[in-house]
């Protein structure tokens, strides 16, 4: 048999084993997790079986027809897409099996403890120190923009261990217990009316060296990781045609025939070919991804699913005229997930704005395809000898 032979048959034998219709839902994907059904390509005893990242659409087609339950990966896109790749590359073995787990079961939620006040497109800037004491390492600071951190178990945290060096290299990579004491969340209101995300304010809050990703000064290195997984985990997920945000207005267009206009069919059309293409650009980026680790390639999808957000969420706001200026629920609700296509189309509009800051703006992803792509040359940096303790502030 073929791999994908071999890995239907496990997979229906797993199913047989553990019928979705009278399993427990968290016993489900606890076993599928177990049994190496959860990322196949991770190693086995870690979620996988050390197989090809493509083969992982044949284990979902199986439990999607058997009506299998998933483990909600929106709610948890952060653990999945960003914390789950680092702790593989990075983490010790006693790390691996301690987080992974729950993380892929949805009992652990994560967060990403990066951007500062004063050092978001620079993230390199950071200023959140950590001082270490022994097997202990302290930290204090501040840090904005945390999607989840309201209902998250663990964070992944970036701290400056030594100010006495160039930014890039005195930084180190933790793992924080978000119920910790000096760790204090407060909402950010946005311009949706919600708060989906906080700022975490970290006041000598005490971590364990064993919760240290990496080596110590190696932490933007580590980084790295983190952030190029995270620009393909937004845009480059894998969704269906007309899929995305191209979906209700398309959907719109068909209902509502009362609201076309000739200009708008003529924009639609094109921001429907775009769509498309960014969506099939997606696909063959990860069966990059199957070979090897992500590269400045994600940076451009990311790009892409900004604009094209921002493209089609106006455009839809036009074609509506003052309908869609209006929607539901405009509250200081604390949601724990964006939902981009189950709102309004006012929601969409507003929200999509937020697409290119999140992930990394679009001015330092666009540097990065300039540079890491095109092979242009590189921005004057007159900082990147100078002592992060010298750097004008």
């Amino acid at each position: 048999m073929t791999d994908a032979e071999e890995l239907r048959s496990r997979t229906r034998e797993f199913l047989a084993a553990h019928p979705p219709a009278t399993t427990d839902r968290l016993d489900f994907l606890r076993a599928r997790f177990d049994a190496g059904l959860a990322w196949v390509h991770f190693p086995e005893g870690l979620g996988g079986l050390g197989a090809s990242r493509t083969l992982q659409a044949v284990v979902d087609a199986e439990l999607q027809a058997a009506g299998a339950p998933d483990n909600d990966p929106r709610r948890i896109g952060i653990g999945l897409g960003m914390a789950a790749p680092t702790v593989l590359r990075y983490g010790t073995e006693e790390q691996k099996r301690r987080y992974l787990r729950p993380l892929w079961t949805g009992e652990e939620v994560w967060c990403q403890l990066f951007s500062e006040p004063g050092a978001g497109s620079d993230l390199a800037a950071l200023g959140t120190r950590a001082v270490r004491e022994g097997d202990t390492w302290v930290v204090n600071g501040q840090k904005v923009w945390t999607s989840s951190a309201h209902v998250a178990r663990w964070a992944i945290l970036i701290a400056r261990t030594d100010p006495d060096v160039p930014k890039h290299r005195g930084i180190t990579y933790f793992i924080c217990d978000m119920t910790d004491p000096g760790v204090e969340v407060r909402p950010l209101r946005q311009i949706t009316g919600e708060a989906e995300f906080n700022e975490v304010f970290l006041t000598d809050v005490r971590i364990p060296d064993d919760r240290r990703l990496g080596e110590i000064g190696d932490g933007w290195r580590v980084a790295q990781t983190t952030l190029m997984n995270e620009r393909v985990s937004i845009g480059g997920m894998r969704i269906p045609r007309e899929g995305g945000m191209i979906g209700p207005i398309s959907a719109t267009w068909r209902e509502r025939p009362e609201l076309r206009t000739h200009d708008a069919h003529q924009r639609l059309l094109k921001l429907w070919v775009e769509a498309e293409v960014v969506r099939l650009t997606g696909e063959r980026l990860r069966q990059q991804l199957a070979v090897g680790q992500p590269g400045p390639e994600g940076s451009g999808m990311k790009l892409a699913f900004a604009r094209l957000n921002q493209e089609i969420s106006g455009l839809e706001v036009e074609l509506l005229g003052e309908e869609g200026l209006l929607y539901d629920d405009w509250t200081m609700r604390r949601p724990e997930l964006v939902d981009f296509t189950g709102r309004e189309a006012g929601y969409r509009y507003l929200r999509s704005k937020g697409n290119s800051i999140e992930g990394g703006t679009s001015e330092v992803l666009l540097n990065i395809v300039a540079e890491r792509v095109l092979g242009l040359p590189a921005e004057p940096r007159t900082d990147k000898d100078v002592a992060w303790k010298d750097l004008a502030r």
